[in-house]
Formats: structure tokens, sequence, C-alpha cells
């Protein structure tokens, strides 16, 4: 059995040059031992393993580097972890060979890893420890201050975090659940793509930039040549091999920039990935991002699915299953997510 064990982020990367990125917080000495984990409880999930199909009788993976391994990237931050263990058990449900999936937490707060582990005793992971400075400087004022979140930021850095070993992963956001075998999205087909997403190409692309940014042909001639569609950065499939190669984070970092002085956009993180990204995607099918059931970034109202076959069901937007769920005003379709939940309510 691979040890369901996380490593110090130090050890997490083998990079020298991103000892940036894994600037470990000072702890300090307190006379409070009070940590804002405290008000959170998990029920431990059930034991999972794989199907009969899904063993080998000569081969034992070994570590974060066995290419058998399907590679899940989720942040975990206090205000969305309900929604992440959430995420976490609905892949595990629905994996026919869930043994075979390796985790990659993407933590600003240490001690998170420990309660993952109470929760999951036999998950392969490694949690990462994202420090907020590397963004913080280029983050911008945003439409919805959960969006301003320095983690939000850290799945432009995942080429860097990661082992170089790794060669593929999945980035999921923390308010979804999966109802399908996660090893079917793994599989896409990238093609020369960096990488793949649900596109939807009816949306108003538009809208996603300011009119100075459309005025601008220094702006919006990053477009030319392409036929940009809006995707949703909440679950990709990324070939790291291609990031690293081409250098894709600076290159977000650069728009990030320019945003700064020029305001060119109104969200969060979303659009230096459409700016680098759109017309230039391997597209997914639609049924692997049912998303939007949180309502708009404003009022967070109740929302119906998309026509269609339902892998993954995603709350983006500003209203959250667990909040509604626990103010008694669910929405109809935060009954699928709630069978997900881990979370042990204190009577």
């Amino acid at each position: 059995m691979f040890p369901s064990k996380s490593f110090p982020p130090a050890e997490a990367i083998r990079s020298s040059h991103l000892h940036a990125y894994l600037r470990l917080p000072s702890y300090q000495v307190s006379s409070s031992t009070y940590s804002p984990l405290d008000r959170f409880s998990f029920r431990k999930a059930s034991e999972f393993g794989n199907a009969d199909k899904c063993r080998s009788t000569d081969h034992k993976i070994t570590g974060v580097c066995d290419p058998s391994l399907v590679h899940v990237a989720i942040t975990l931050d206090v205000e969305y972890l309900r929604g992440s263990i959430a995420a976490v058990h609905s892949i595990l449900q629905h994996s026919l060979c869930p043994e075979n999936v390796f985790f990659h937490f993407l933590v600003s707060d240490t001690d998170l890893e420990t309660l993952v582990r109470s929760t999951f005793p036999q998950l392969k992971f490694k949690a990462y420890y994202f420090d907020p400075a590397i963004v913080r400087n280029l983050i911008s004022s945003s439409v919805r201050q959960a969006l301003e979140q320095p983690l939000n930021y850290a799945r432009n850095y995942l080429a860097d975090l990661l082992e170089p070993c790794v060669r593929r992963v999945i980035y999921l956001d923390s308010d979804l659940v999966v109802v399908d075998d996660i090893a079917k999205l793994w599989s896409t087909n990238l093609g020369s793509r960096t990488i793949g997403a649900p596109e939807y190409c009816h949306a108003n692309f538009t809208k996603y930039f300011t009119s100075s940014f459309w005025s601008a042909e220094r702006f919006s001639g990053t477009f030319k040549g392409r036929k940009p569609c809006y995707f949703n950065t909440g679950v990709m499939v990324i070939d790291l091999v291609n990031w690293r190669r081409v250098g894709y984070t600076k290159r977000i970092e650069r728009w990030m920039e320019i945003q700064k002085t020029d305001r060119i956009y109104e969200l969060g993180s979303l659009p230096p990935f459409l700016l680098v990204f759109a017309g230039r995607v391997a597209p997914i099918e639609h049924r692997w991002n049912q998303h939007g059931l949180g309502g708009d970034n404003v009022r967070g109202s109740c929302r119906g699915l998309h026509p269609g076959p339902v892998s993954l069901l995603h709350w983006s937007g500003s209203g959250k299953p667990w909040d509604r769920l626990d103010s008694r005003r669910p929405c109809p379709l935060d009954a699928l997510w709630a069978p997900y939940d881990l979370y042990r309510h204190s009577h």
C-alpha cells in the first residue's frame, strides 16, 4: 500500500530556481493555540479500492513519478475547504481505479494537510505551499472579493510547483463534484495544445474585457488570427511539458502587469488565461463542466443544468452549495452536492 503521506513543501519541488514559490511562513509562538481550522471537523471517508481490472500483479505504484498515476491539482484554503473535501470525495467515489489518483494540494496554510490525511487516510497526495506574496503585487481588484484571493492564482504556477516528472495534470476548482470516472477526463487528447477545456463559443466573448482593451490595437490585436471562445478555468487538462517549454507562466504574469496600469478586464484570474489561450484550447465535451450553478458573481441565484449529459457539476458564481444548505435556502441542484459533503456539524 502506498502511504497516505504528504511531503514538506520544500521537498515537493525539485527545481532549485523555484525557491521563491516556497517561502514558508514564519511561525511565531503564541499564547493562544486557536486555529481557524478548529471550526472544521470532517467524517472519515469510507475506504476505497481499485476494481480488479486496475490491478497488475507485476506493478506497484512507487511514488509521484509513477506513469500509471492520474494527477489532480486542487487548492485548499479555509474558506473553500468544505468544497475541496467534497470534490476529492466525489472523485474517489466515481473512480474505477481510485488508488491510481494522486492529488496535488496547493495550500497557503500548511496545517491543512493533517486534516486531509485524517479524512482520507488512504489518499495519495502532496501538499505544496504557495506563497501569497508571489502574486500579491500582481492582483487587481475584481467584481467579487473572493476572486482576488492569492490562491486563485496558484493554478498559473502548477508547471513550476509540481515535480518535473509530472507531465500532465487535471486542475479542478474547489466548488465542484465529479460524477464520472476522472480517468476519462485524464485521457483527453490534447493534440498539440497545452490546455484542454470545455469551450463556449456562443458566449459573448467581448464582455470579459473592457472597452479600453478592445479600442487599443496593442491589446486587442493579441487575438488576431485566433477564434477566441470563452472557457472556464475551473476545469482544465494541462500539458505541463508544453507549458514549461513555452513559459506560459511569464506570459500570464505579463498580462497581469498590464492590467495593473491599464485596467483591461474586471474579473480575477480568468482573463489572463483567455488572453494567452483562447482560440488555442483543445475542446473537451461540455459534460465535464456543467458550470454556473452558483449563479452570477453578485446575486448567486439558482440555475438549472445545461442540456446534455453530466460528468461534472460546478458551482461557479457567488452561491456555494454548502452555504445555501446551511442557511436552509438551497437551490434544487444543491441536493446533488450534499451526498459528497463530509463536514461534521456541531449540535
